[in-house]
């Protein structure tokens, strides 16, 4: 049975985590909270798992809203629309079709439908591959020098 941890359960896990972030000693903030320094390096992976989550969190929190102010703009253009036919008033009636094209182009955008335009495909050849991992392997044992070999290959898009 796996064993939990223990600064994750502690009763003032918010002030570790903020004193961890802050960069403070891990001897300091054991003796603080009575825990032990090898307990708060475990934990530190815990800490950038849940920022990781609150991003997320955030991210679709935005997504929603986006879509929320969307979806009122796009309510208001068939209104005008409505209100427009209703009224006998064509014009009116065509630019609030045409305001409603484009949130549904907005909406297919942020949903990555196809893009217009020209699109390149990109095939890598199995030898190139095989090429690459050959290179990579050989200069393993030699860091600098394999990082140098990627910085090139990254500056001619390889």
């Amino acid at each position: 049975m796996p064993r939990h941890c223990t600064a994750c359960g502690h009763p003032e896990r918010e002030a570790i985590d903020a004193a961890i972030a802050a960069g403070e000693s891990y001897r300091t903030i054991a003796a603080q909270f009575g825990l032990s320094p090898s307990v708060l390096t475990r934990h530190k992976a815990h800490i950038a798992a849940a920022i990781a989550h609150a991003q997320s969190v955030e991210a679709i929190d935005a997504g929603r809203a986006i879509l929320a102010k969307i979806a009122a703009l796009e309510a208001d253009a068939k209104r005008l629309q409505d209100a427009a036919e209703r009224a006998g008033d064509l014009r009116t009636a065509i630019a609030a079709v045409r305001e409603m094209r484009g949130i549904v182009e907005l909406l297919a955008k942020l949903q990555g439908e196809p893009q217009e335009g020209p699109a390149v495909n990109i095939v890598l050849s199995p030898e190139w591959l095989a090429v690459r991992a050959a290179v990579m392997g050989a200069l393993a044992e030699y860091p600098e020098a394999r990082a140098r070999v990627v910085e090139a290959l990254a500056r001619v898009g390889a």
